[in-house]
């Protein structure tokens, strides 16, 4: 039995998978929705980038987990590329959906233009608040979708500014990266360079940076097609 542990993006928790997990248990798959600390239901918990990686590697380890398909979208592949290095051979295979990876002493904002993102995080007591509803258009949302979002949790700023710690090469994990084309049809360098890996596999989505929202009918088939034979 598979185990789809899904881990959602900035200002998201569990609930942003609802629609996905219920089409993957309908295909018989097990899925376990994570929410990160200091997001949703567990807002007030102080968290860092690390504090996501152990988060993640606990719910496996809590629940016992083997044929473990770890699932990170948009910030969540930092800790989630992090976490499938350490939890062995319980990983059946990480899936990054739109999503950054992890940089071996780089952070989710290295590497692009964020003094913004910093500045926002220092005027917001250390949180990085969702963005107004007008920053998700183009992206295949309803406005309802667009409010969801922006009715999300602020994000814990030192998740974001803290460096990924890698122990192995990633190229050498089995993934599958998802590129959502609405969000720009070429993957970021640091993904361009992993997909060279015989390991890692690429697959388009028509649709925007949110797809569980957008399609999470389609996403969860192609998460489903990623553990066929």
């Amino acid at each position: 039995m598979t185990n789809f542990v899904l881990v959602a993006g900035t200002w998201l928790g569990a609930w942003a998978w609802d629609e996905v997990a219920t089409e993957l248990r309908g295909a018989g798959h097990d899925v376990h929705p994570l929410t990160l600390s200091g997001l949703a239901e567990k807002q007030g918990v102080a968290a860092g980038q690390q504090t996501h990686v152990r988060d993640i590697v606990g719910e496996v380890e809590r629940l016992a987990l083997r044929d473990v398909v770890l699932v990170g979208h948009s910030y969540a592949g930092i800790p989630v590329g992090q976490a499938a290095e350490r939890i062995g051979d319980r990983l059946r295979r990480v899936v990054f959906v739109d999503a950054n990876v992890p940089v071996d002493g780089e952070s989710f904002l290295s590497g692009w233009p964020s003094e913004h993102v910093r500045q926002s995080i220092a005027e917001h007591d250390g949180f990085w608040p969702p963005l107004g509803a007008p920053e998700y258009a183009g992206q295949g949302l309803t406005d309802e979708q667009i409010a969801r979002i922006v009715d999300g949790s602020p994000h814990p700023g030192a998740a974001l500014t803290e460096p990924a710690v890698l122990t192995r090469p990633l190229a050498e994990l089995p993934a599958t990266y998802v590129k959502c084309l609405l969000d720009g049809d070429e993957p970021m360098p640091a993904v361009a360079e992993l997909l060279k890996s015989d390991s890692w596999e690429l697959v388009e989505l028509d649709t925007g940076h949110w797809p569980m929202f957008s399609q999470p009918r389609e996403l969860a088939r192609l998460l489903d097609a990623a553990v066929r034979p």
